[in-house]
């Protein structure tokens, strides 16, 4: 279960960093909302997640998915522009949180 608590708290950072973006500045006040909720929601997962995983562990994966969904949802929603060379260290990362997975 402290896998999926950990999923969820990354995507949960995907939704907090979007609203963020949307609130802009916290001149919106409803996306304003809508990032705290999500920022408290995300770490309270991440706490749940805390309990049985290593933090060394945890935190990297946590920010991992949060970095590669934010990227995606710029990509997508902001029409985000990304040099090739940045998709490759976006690769590095994904291979890095893959990498934590599988050696601990």
């Amino acid at each position: 279960m402290q896998w999926v608590y950990l999923i969820f708290a990354g995507l949960l950072e995907c939704v907090w960093s979007t609203t963020m973006k949307l609130s802009n500045g916290f001149s919106h006040l409803w996306w304003s909302i809508a990032t705290i909720i999500g920022l408290v929601l995300s770490f309270l997962f991440l706490a749940l997640s805390l309990k049985r995983l290593d933090l060394s562990l945890a935190y990297p994966i946590w920010t991992g998915i949060g970095a590669v969904g934010s990227i995606l949802v710029g990509l997508v929603l902001f029409h985000d522009q990304i040099s090739p060379l940045t998709w490759l260290f976006i690769a590095f990362l994904i291979i890095g949180i893959i990498g934590i997975k599988v050696t601990s």
